[in-house]
């Protein structure tokens, strides 16, 4: 089976995102990036999806990635609303005219696909709590469409019913993080065409550290898993990707922890499912023209 990890950043080191950022500010750094390239093929892996950068370094990847017999995705850079979370690695818009934009620089640097940013992340000191407002259910569809209308397939980071459920009523091929959903927002995932991409291990790699509380992290990993189970159970399809390069998640070695995590989730029929999900990922997250 090829070894995929459909989630990294690339520019990221799973220390402080700050200090990776400054290493690749003036140019992206050919040696950290060979030398993941190199690790990664070293554990088989043959497809990554990036998250995107504002300073090249997932496109830097992209350019070298097939020296090392790797398929490699990236949207260029991902795009949020101003004043919303996802600024410190992509590009903001304002209104749809900006947005318009770049999509279109996305294009003309050769990304393959649009990355939107939909929510905040989740709080790691409070259950339950999310740390922005997510994007608003009219908006988001025009997103999207103008994304498909140029050919481009749409990565939504979304957390929460509402933002997963606007995102997949908007048409979203994957639903990055997807925490504290409601059954109703997952049998409306396993009822679209959109791939699931739950990133279990940014939380379970967090235990034991003292950074955030267990009493918080325990519980969320839980019910993210126990969702999994019901998705998978629905029909929905659901792709491995670990968003290596987050705190705490290391590029290549996450993807066996990602994996021990969804497989307690989904038990026997892990590789079945997970297959179905990346094939997926692969035949959309591409340039259609």
């Amino acid at each position: 089976m090829d070894v995929l990890d459909c989630h990294i950043h690339m520019i990221l080191d799973g220390v402080d995102y700050r200090a990776a950022i400054d290493r690749h500010r003036l140019a992206p750094d050919d040696g950290l990036i060979r030398a993941r390239l190199r690790d990664y093929a070293a554990l088989g892996v043959t497809y990554l999806r990036d998250g995107g950068d504002r300073w090249g370094v997932g496109l830097r990847a992209k350019a070298l990635a097939a020296e090392y017999g790797i398929e490699y995705r990236t949207p260029a850079f991902n795009i949020c609303r101003a004043g919303h979370y996802g600024a410190f690695l992509g590009e903001s818009f304002a209104d749809l005219a900006e947005y318009r934009r770049l999509v279109a620089q996305v294009l003309a640097l050769g990304g393959d696909f649009i990355k939107i940013m939909a929510s905040g992340l989740m709080d790691f000191h409070a259950f339950g709590v999310l740390t922005d407002t997510p994007c608003d259910a009219p908006l988001l569809s025009e997103l999207v469409a103008v994304a498909h209308d140029q050919g481009l397939s749409v990565m939504v980071h979304a957390n929460g019913g509402e933002a997963v459920g606007a995102a997949l009523s908007a048409g979203a091929d994957s639903i990055e993080h997807g925490a504290y959903l409601p059954a109703e927002t997952l049998a409306q995932l396993a009822a679209s065409q959109a791939v699931w991409v739950p990133t279990l291990v940014t939380i379970g790699n967090l235990r034991g550290l003292g950074r955030f509380p267990d009493t918080v992290l325990e519980p969320l990993l839980a019910l993210q898993q126990e969702n999994v189970a019901l998705a998978a159970k629905l029909g929905a399809r659901i792709a491995l990707g670990t968003d290596a390069g987050a705190y705490a998640v290391f590029h290549g070695p996450a993807i066996t922890q990602e994996y021990t995590l969804l497989r307690e989730a989904l038990g026997d029929e892990t590789d079945a499912i997970l297959a179905r999900g990346a094939a997926a990922i692969r035949s959309r997250f591409r340039r259609q023209h």
